[in-house]
Protein backbone atom coordinates (compact mmCIF):
# COMPACT_ATOMS: atom_id res chain seq x y z
CA UNK A 1 0.00 0.00 0.00
CA UNK A 2 1.41 3.69 -0.84
CA UNK A 3 0.37 7.07 -0.81
CA UNK A 4 0.90 9.26 -3.13
CA UNK A 5 0.68 13.37 -3.35
CA UNK A 6 2.59 15.99 -4.76
CA UNK A 7 4.01 17.32 -1.38
CA UNK A 8 7.52 16.49 -0.79
CA UNK A 9 9.07 13.93 1.45
CA UNK A 10 9.93 16.63 4.25
CA UNK A 11 6.08 17.69 4.23
CA UNK A 12 5.03 13.83 4.32
CA UNK A 13 7.10 13.11 7.30
CA UNK A 14 5.98 16.45 9.24
CA UNK A 15 2.21 15.11 8.77
CA UNK A 16 2.83 11.89 10.22
CA UNK A 17 5.54 12.72 12.62
CA UNK A 18 2.76 15.42 14.34
CA UNK A 19 -0.43 14.24 12.52
CA UNK A 20 -1.07 10.51 11.63
CA UNK A 21 1.40 9.67 14.86
CA UNK A 22 -1.49 10.93 16.34
CA UNK A 23 -4.39 9.54 14.93
CA UNK A 24 -3.04 5.91 14.21
CA UNK A 25 -0.91 4.53 17.09
CA UNK A 26 2.50 4.33 15.25
CA UNK A 27 1.73 6.19 12.55
CA UNK A 28 0.70 5.41 9.12
CA UNK A 29 1.41 1.36 8.32
CA UNK A 30 2.66 2.34 4.65
CA UNK A 31 4.95 4.21 2.50
CA UNK A 32 3.96 8.00 1.55
CA UNK A 33 5.17 8.40 -2.03
CA UNK A 34 6.28 12.62 -3.13
CA UNK A 35 4.96 12.92 -6.50
CA UNK A 36 5.86 16.69 -7.02
CA UNK A 37 5.19 17.02 -10.71
CA UNK A 38 2.04 15.17 -9.93
CA UNK A 39 2.79 12.33 -13.08
CA UNK A 40 1.09 9.69 -11.07
CA UNK A 41 -2.30 11.97 -10.44
CA UNK A 42 -2.25 12.28 -14.12
CA UNK A 43 -2.29 8.99 -15.30
CA UNK A 44 -4.86 8.27 -12.63
CA UNK A 45 -6.97 11.46 -13.43
CA UNK A 46 -6.47 13.27 -10.05
CA UNK A 47 -4.13 15.94 -11.11
CA UNK A 48 -5.41 19.53 -11.04
CA UNK A 49 -3.42 20.85 -13.17
CA UNK A 50 -4.37 24.69 -12.88
CA UNK A 51 -4.03 24.26 -8.79
CA UNK A 52 -1.39 22.06 -8.84
CA UNK A 53 -2.68 19.68 -6.16
CA UNK A 54 -4.79 16.13 -6.78
CA UNK A 55 -7.60 15.22 -5.45
CA UNK A 56 -7.94 12.67 -3.04
CA UNK A 57 -7.91 9.65 -4.82
CA UNK A 58 -7.67 5.75 -3.45
CA UNK A 59 -7.41 3.07 -6.10
CA UNK A 60 -7.16 -0.93 -5.14
CA UNK A 61 -4.80 -2.35 -7.92
CA UNK A 62 -4.65 -6.25 -7.54
CA UNK A 63 -1.17 -8.09 -8.44
CA UNK A 64 -2.23 -8.42 -12.35
CA UNK A 65 -2.25 -4.57 -12.38
CA UNK A 66 -6.11 -4.21 -12.69
CA UNK A 67 -7.73 -1.19 -11.27
CA UNK A 68 -10.35 -3.63 -8.51
CA UNK A 69 -11.81 -0.06 -6.99
CA UNK A 70 -11.47 3.30 -6.91
CA UNK A 71 -12.97 6.37 -4.83
CA UNK A 72 -12.13 9.79 -5.44
CA UNK A 73 -12.83 12.61 -3.39
CA UNK A 74 -12.91 16.53 -3.01
CA UNK A 75 -9.73 17.59 -0.53
CA UNK A 76 -12.32 18.76 2.13
CA UNK A 77 -13.49 15.10 2.70
CA UNK A 78 -11.75 12.69 4.03
CA UNK A 79 -11.25 9.15 3.91
CA UNK A 80 -11.27 6.15 6.32
CA UNK A 81 -8.61 4.45 6.20
CA UNK A 82 -10.09 1.36 7.83
CA UNK A 83 -12.51 0.97 5.06
CA UNK A 84 -9.69 0.64 2.59
CA UNK A 85 -7.93 -2.00 4.51
CA UNK A 86 -11.52 -3.71 4.71
CA UNK A 87 -12.06 -3.51 1.18
CA UNK A 88 -8.59 -4.75 0.30
CA UNK A 89 -8.94 -7.84 2.68
CA UNK A 90 -12.76 -8.12 1.02
CA UNK A 91 -10.23 -8.59 -2.49
CA UNK A 92 -7.74 -10.63 -1.22
CA UNK A 93 -10.13 -12.67 -0.29
CA UNK A 94 -12.32 -12.79 -3.60
CA UNK A 95 -8.89 -13.41 -5.47
CA UNK A 96 -7.98 -16.34 -3.34
CA UNK A 97 -11.50 -18.30 -3.80
CA UNK A 98 -11.23 -17.66 -7.40
CA UNK A 99 -14.28 -15.95 -7.58
CA UNK A 100 -16.21 -18.96 -5.62
CA UNK A 101 -16.76 -16.70 -3.29
CA UNK A 102 -18.04 -12.90 -2.97
CA UNK A 103 -18.32 -10.87 0.38
CA UNK A 104 -21.14 -8.60 0.80
CA UNK A 105 -21.24 -5.46 1.67
CA UNK A 106 -19.61 -4.81 5.55
CA UNK A 107 -18.02 -7.84 5.30
CA UNK A 108 -15.22 -8.73 7.35
CA UNK A 109 -12.72 -11.24 7.42
CA UNK A 110 -14.23 -14.71 9.32
CA UNK A 111 -17.82 -13.49 8.22
CA UNK A 112 -20.43 -15.71 6.10
CA UNK A 113 -19.65 -15.17 2.29
CA UNK A 114 -21.91 -15.77 -0.99
CA UNK A 115 -21.60 -18.12 -3.35
CA UNK A 116 -22.01 -15.95 -6.98
CA UNK A 117 -24.48 -17.72 -9.61
CA UNK A 118 -28.31 -17.85 -10.67
CA UNK A 119 -29.55 -19.19 -7.51
CA UNK A 120 -28.37 -16.63 -5.37
CA UNK A 121 -30.48 -13.67 -7.37
CA UNK A 122 -33.23 -12.31 -5.66
CA UNK A 123 -32.18 -14.69 -2.45
CA UNK A 124 -29.71 -12.56 -1.12
CA UNK A 125 -31.51 -11.52 2.22
CA UNK A 126 -31.89 -15.20 2.46
CA UNK A 127 -28.56 -15.77 2.34
CA UNK A 128 -26.75 -13.08 3.83
CA UNK A 129 -26.82 -12.31 7.85
CA UNK A 130 -24.46 -9.43 8.25
CA UNK A 131 -23.55 -10.71 11.85
CA UNK A 132 -22.46 -14.43 11.51
CA UNK A 133 -19.28 -15.95 11.35
CA UNK A 134 -18.82 -18.79 9.36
Amino acid sequence: MLSVSVDSVFVHKMWNDHELSKMVDGGIPFHMVSDAAGNVGKIYGVYNESLGVEMRGRFIIDPDGIIQAMEVLTPPVGRRLAETIRQIKAFQHVRATQGKEATPAGWEPGQLTLTPGPGLVGRVWEVWQPNQER
